[in-house]
C-alpha cells in the first residue's frame, strides 16, 4: 500500500468527517442518509489516517508531494 494523499487531501477528509457527525448530532440528518453519510465519514477517517485512498490507483492520481 503506497501513500498517495497529501496532507490538504487528509485535512479537507477530516473536516468533511466532522461535519457529517456535526449535523447527524444536531438531528439535521437522519434516517438513511444519515447512515450513508455516516459510512462516508468513516471511510474518510479511514483513508486519512493510512494515507491511501484505493481509488487513486486505478488511475494513478497521488495528491501527495514528490519528494
Amino acid at each position: 500500500m503506497k501513500k498517495n494523499m497529501g496532507s490538504t487531501d487528509k485535512i479537507i477528509r477530516i473536516a468533511i468527517a466532522i461535519l457529517i457527525a456535526i449535523l447527524y448530532f444536531t438531528n439535521i440528518i437522519s434516517g438513511t442518509l444519515a447512515l450513508v453519510l455516516g459510512a462516508f465519514a468513516v471511510i474518510f477517517i479511514i483513508t486519512s489516517f493510512v494515507s491511501f485512498c484505493p481509488l487513486y490507483s486505478p488511475f494513478g492520481i497521488s495528491t501527495r508531494k514528490k519528494i
